[in-house]
């Protein structure tokens, strides 16, 4: 495993969560309003959610014997079955690649509560995640 990559990967999954909390506002109602912490918000969830893939499909590619996950939701899945991470975590990460499809592909359609529901309750899920690659990475 490319110890160099993952470590950078998990240096922009860090400063996607922070940037996420620097801007995320204190209510609903001021992210509705506020379109500059839209984007923000927006912009660097989505490049966490993709970031976790990336490290999940390098570390799979070097150290799975199944075939390579066809969709990114199958990479977190691969991931529970390898027992790197739990199958609760693989579901909450499969989750937000759904919810990244959107933001990438439907930005018009975000439902903004959903959002303000991410950032205030599964940053951690991209923290837990984080932790677990970092620990792998000093084996």
């Amino acid at each position: 495993m490319d110890q160099q990559l993952i470590a950078q990967k998990l240096e922009s999954l860090r400063r996607c969560i922070q940037r996420v909390e620097s801007k995320m506002p204190e209510d609903i109602k001021s992210l509705m309003n506020d379109l500059d912490s839209q984007d923000i918000i927006s912009l660097n969830l989505t490049r966490a959610v993709q970031m976790c893939v990336d490290i999940a499909a390098h570390w799979l590619a070097e150290n799975s014997e199944t075939l390579s996950p066809k969709t990114m939701g199958q990479t977190f899945e691969a991931l529970a079955k390898a027992e790197v991470i739990d199958l609760s975590l693989s579901d909450r990460l499969r989750k937000s690649v759904g919810f990244r499809n959107v933001m990438v592909h439907s930005y018009d359609d975000i439902n903004w509560e959903i959002v303000f529901y991410i950032c205030t309750n599964h940053l951690d899920d991209f923290r837990q995640f984080a932790s677990i690659f970092s620990t792998k990475i000093s084996e």
